[in-house]
C-alpha cells in the first residue's frame, strides 16, 4: 500500500489524475473503474484538461462505474449516469458505447446484477479502480455489514449515507434508499486500486481503514489485502496517521 500526502484537495486531485493518466498512457485500452460524489470532481476536471491538451486519449478507454441509484433514469440530474456525463464523458473523446453503469431503472434486480458482472468479466476486469471513502468506511455502496459482498447487488443504503447524499437533493425524502453497487469481490478483482480521501472528517475512518483490523464492519479495510493499492489524501485526512 502506497500513501501519498498532499497539502490540499487541489493537489490531491492533480496527483490522482496523474496516476490515472499514466495508466491510460501505458495501456491506451485500459478499463477504468470510476466513482462519483464530490471527491472525484477535481480529478475529472484535471483529466478533461489533459484530454483537451492532447496529453491523454479516451478513444479506446472503457469505463465501468461503481454504482447507480435505483429508481433514477439516466436523464435525472441526480443519477450517476447524469453526473458522469456532466462531469467527464461529455467533455472528452470517449465513445458513447465505451462507458457503462448499472441500470437504475431495471425491473429485475437479479438479472441486472448478473448483466453487470458479466459485462465487467467480458471487458477483462478493471485495470485501475478509483474509489472514494464514505464516513462509515463504505466503498461503492458497500455499507458496513456482517460479511463482505461478492458481485454486483442491490443494497439498502445506510442512514449515514442517505444523510451524506441528501445535500445533492432538494428534499430529504427524494434521496434514494436503494442502489446497485459493485460488490467487494468485484472491486478487489481490479488490478490496481486508487483511493482518494480529503478533509478532516475522514481522518478517523481512514486511520481505521489503514491500520485497523480487517472487518466487513469497515468495508474499505479489505483493501489491506490487495497487492496494489495507492492512497492519495490531503494532510487533514491523514492527520491521525
Amino acid at each position: 500500500m502506497k500513501i501519498y500526502k498532499t497539502n490540499n484537495y487541489y493537489e490531491m486531485s492533480c496527483k490522482a489524475a496523474n496516476i490515472i493518466a499514466a495508466q491510460m498512457t501505458l495501456k491506451p485500452d485500459s478499463v477504468l473503474g470510476l466513482a462519483t460524489g464530490s471527491t472525484p470532481e477535481g480529478i475529472y476536471q484535471q483529466l478533461i484538461a489533459k484530454c483537451l491538451k492532447g496529453e491523454i486519449d479516451f478513444s479506446n478507454i472503457q469505463t465501468v462505474n461503481l454504482d447507480e441509484y435505483v429508481g433514477l433514469d439516466k436523464d435525472n440530474p441526480q443519477s450517476y449516469q447524469y453526473y458522469m456525463n456532466s462531469k467527464l464523458f461529455s467533455h472528452v473523446n470517449i465513445p458513447e458505447g465505451n462507458y457503462h453503469l448499472p441500470n437504475g431503472m431495471a425491473t429485475d434486480s437479479e438479472t441486472e446484477c448478473k448483466r453487470y458482472d458479466q459485462l465487467i468479466e467480458d471487458l477483462g476486469y478493471v485495470d485501475l479502480q478509483l474509489l472514494g471513502l464514505g464516513l462509515n468506511g463504505h466503498i461503492g455502496f458497500n455499507e458496513p455489514n456482517t460479511h463482505f459482498s461478492k458481485g454486483t447487488y442491490l443494497v439498502g443504503l445506510a442512514k449515514s449515507t442517505i444523510d451524506a447524499n441528501s445535500r445533492f437533493f432538494e428534499n430529504y425524502e427524494d434521496v434514494p434508499r436503494f442502489a446497485y453497487t459493485m460488490g467487494i469481490k468485484t472491486i478487489m478483482s481490479a488490478k490496481k486500486i486508487l483511493l482518494v480521501v480529503n478533509g478532516k472528517a475522514k481522518a478517523k475512518i481512514l486511520k481505521e481503514v489503514v491500520t485497523g483490523r480487517i472487518t466487513p464492519e469497515v468495508p474499505a479495510s479489505i483493501l489491506q489485502l490487495h497487492n496494489d493499492v495507492t492512497i492519495v489524501a490531503d494532510s487533514e485526512a491523514l492527520s491521525l496517521l
